[in-house]
């Protein structure tokens, strides 16, 4: 299945309702402020790192429509809203803002559905083309490409860091491919409709929740797998102060393969 035969009509409407508000207040806020304005720093998140205006407008446009739709919402600027339902979105409103504040077509919305605690179905939605991957755990429309080795990947990595380029460089002179979007939940859809063989933080500990939930659900109903390097559970919480190193792979034999280059 093609990314434009793609439906959504199985998506929980707060699914639905929050990638809708999304859409319209980022590219109400792209037609209405400058970039400058965009990228203001705002405030900090409640995951501890700065919160850029762009962030803050399209997720308070995302908390009134899921809110309204009946469900607790976890998101990276926030954090924790709860509304008594046994329900929760986790939330990504803008996953990418450095590109979304300055033009660069690579950011997304993406969120993921819990249920008493586990994650059942997640929406993924490119902020400029509107482009959307959903799955549930039962169902994908997706296949991951299949891929088992490192030297025959084409990988998706987060930039380095001075805490983690070795094991950044082992990853890149072993895959036949690297490319940087800086945009997780984006490489992470690719991953799922097989688009790319793998995406992975390289040791970092970059990820939060937000980064890589949608992933869970959409990577592993589509054959995929989603590891931490350090092999921490990747499981719900409402402390944004955890962190992850994120593998998301076509393949188990491929995850397993990146966790070792990266852990040397």
């Amino acid at each position: 299945m093609t990314l434009s035969e793609t439906t959504t009509t199985q998506a929980h409407p707060a699914l639905t309702a929050a990638a809708d508000a999304a859409i319209a207040a980022y590219r109400n806020a792209v037609a209405t402020y400058s970039r400058d304005q965009l990228r203001a720093i705002e405030m900090d998140g409640a995951d501890g790192t700065p919160t850029m205006f762009v962030d803050v407008v399209v997720e308070d446009a995302i908390i009134t429509a899921a809110t309204a739709a009946g469900v607790n919402v976890l998101s990276e600027e926030r954090g924790w809203i709860d509304v008594g339902s046994s329900v929760t979105l986790v939330v990504d409103p803008v996953d990418g803002s450095a590109n979304a504040a300055a033009g660069v077509p690579l950011s997304c919305f993406s969120a993921a559905v819990v249920v008493d605690g586990e994650f059942t179905e997640a929406l993924t939605c490119w902020l400029h083309t509107d482009q959307r991957w959903w799955a549930s755990r039962d169902h994908s429309p997706y296949r991951t490409s299949g891929c088992r080795r490192v030297g025959d990947a084409a990988v998706s990595i987060l930039r380095p860091h001075t805490r983690n380029w070795d094991a950044w460089e082992r990853v890149a002179r072993k895959a036949t491919r690297v490319r940087i979007l800086s945009c997780s939940t984006l490489d992470a859809a690719f991953v799922a409709d097989g688009s790319v063989d793998a995406f992975l933080d390289a040791g970092s500990d970059t990820h939060r929740l937000m980064d890589i939930a949608a992933a869970v659900v959409q990577v592993t109903a589509s054959g995929g797998v989603v590891l931490d390097a350090y092999g921490r559970p990747i499981e719900f919480d409402t402390d944004l102060t955890r962190r992850w190193s994120g593998i998301v792979a076509a393949t188990p034999e491929l995850g397993e393969e990146l966790r070792a280059l990266v852990t040397g």
